[in-house]
């Protein structure tokens, strides 16, 4: 029903930029929350940016003002536009969306379904 395929991690030198994309598939509209993850080795999973179902965005204070996430609702596609990127974003990066049953608050949100995550290597 519902799928979520990301594309656009790879390896990039600190300081430099990625953008990221999620296909989107199996939602009617665009009134769900949506937004991206990560996960380092060790390390809890953490949110990083979302869209609410108002379509307001929020943003883990540590990537404020470095990260933009966008939708395409014409091309079902979610963005992570990430810029200044430190070693320490090094991780495996999940696009998540809404599931009134989800087990994931963050924000506003409650997230249940998962893409298959895309790494993003920062190196220094």
């Amino acid at each position: 029903q519902v799928q979520l395929v990301e594309s656009g991690g790879g390896s990039v030198q600190a300081g430099g930029s990625l953008r990221l994309s999620c296909a989107v598939s199996g939602y009617t509209g665009s009134s769900y929350c949506i937004g991206w993850f990560r996960q380092a080795p060790g390390k809890e999973r953490e949110g990083v940016a979302s869209i609410g179902a108002d379509g307001s965005r929020s943003y883990a204070d540590s990537v404020k003002g470095r990260f933009t996430i966008s939708r395409d609702n014409a091309k079902n596609t979610l963005y992570l536009e990430m810029n200044s990127l430190k070693p320490e974003e090094t991780a495996m990066y999940y696009c998540a969306a809404e599931d009134l049953y989800g087990s994931t608050w963050w924000r506003d949100c409650r997230f249940g379904y998962w893409g298959q995550g895309t790494q993003v290597t920062v190196s220094s």
